[in-house]
């Protein structure tokens, strides 16, 4: 029986359907389809029916998924035990946040792919927060803070946020001083989140309101140019505008927690070395990491 079968078999069990699970996959749909038939042929039963919709477990299918993707598992771990230290192979699907991600992270991601050519790396580049088992997702790199939940994460690094506004806006608005000043004025958002400020070691809480809202941070710097509000970005992206005078940080006496880079996966006693890699190289180039912990999907 062909291990990548069981693999792709799995895949289209847990996508709903061979299209899904062909983009999971990164191969065309009648790979998936043919991979399924010599499956089926095989076992001489029908594991998926195939609907307008997608394709639904047959009852040998919900019974033969779980110990499909167990012997898959399972044959991963026993070859990172044999092989601790041999070449990375497989396929890493990863879910990297839109902003920040293609300048600052795709290159250690392509660093990787140079360094382990038998490994296929698949990114996902999106600020929405993705569910990885759902959506099968091997892990994702996350940016800001991170709320408790089963998820495990790992942090490889800081980000230094800060308050930036357009000199037209500061002329038409003028600038706040402190976080209860902030409550009058346009602030471009990402949702309905409150902001944190610190004031020594105390923490400040504040609920802004705006009108404009993206759910991308190069949308809200775009915005912030335009003289539209005020925004809490990344100095990553944002160090540029400063230095030309695009734009201008606000109320520095308050300035944002210092948040992190996270590599965030599903709960898991032994994570896949490709992950471990992964989360190695993000900490050589970002930092070092405390111990991990758990983390919001």
């Amino acid at each position: 029986m062909d291990i990548e079968e069981l693999r792709t078999f799995v895949e289209v069990a847990d996508a709903g359907g061979v299209s899904s699970a062909a983009r999971r996959l990164g191969v065309s749909k009648s790979i998936v389809s043919r991979q399924l038939a010599r499956l089926e042929a095989e076992l001489g039963v029908q594991l998926l029916a195939r609907t307008t919709r997608g394709a639904a477990l047959t009852e040998a299918g919900v019974t033969f998924r779980d110990h499909a993707a167990r012997a898959c598992a399972e044959i991963d771990a026993a070859r990172e035990l044999i092989q601790p230290d041999g070449e990375l192979r497989g396929r890493l699907r990863i879910a990297v946040p839109l902003t920040f991600g293609p300048t600052h992270l795709a290159p250690v991601l392509a660093d990787m792919a140079r360094r382990h050519p038998q490994l296929h790396i698949h990114a996902s580049y999106n600020d929405r927060f993705v569910d990885l088992v759902a959506e099968g997702f091997d892990c994702a790199i996350r940016i800001g803070y991170l709320q408790d939940s089963n998820l495990i994460a790992r942090h490889v690094g800081p980000i230094y946020g800060r308050l930036v506004a357009s000199p037209d806006y500061i002329k038409a608005h003028g600038s706040p001083e402190t976080p209860d000043e902030l409550v009058v004025h346009q602030v471009l958002m990402q949702g309905t989140e409150p902001w944190h400020f610190t004031d020594g070691d105390k923490i400040i809480t504040i609920r802004p309101q705006g009108r404009f809202k993206a759910d991308n941070g190069t949308a809200l710097m775009a915005a912030a140019l335009a003289g539209l509000g005020i925004a809490w970005l990344p100095e990553g992206i944002t160090q540029d505008h400063v230095a030309s005078g695009a734009l201008v940080p606000v109320m520095t006496r308050y300035p944002p927690p210092l948040a992190g880079i996270y590599v965030v996966r599903p709960p898991s006693p032994h994570p896949a070395r490709k992950v471990r890699v992964l989360t190695d190289m993000l900490i050589a180039c970002f930092g070092k990491a405390p111990n991990p912990v758990s983390v919001d999907r």
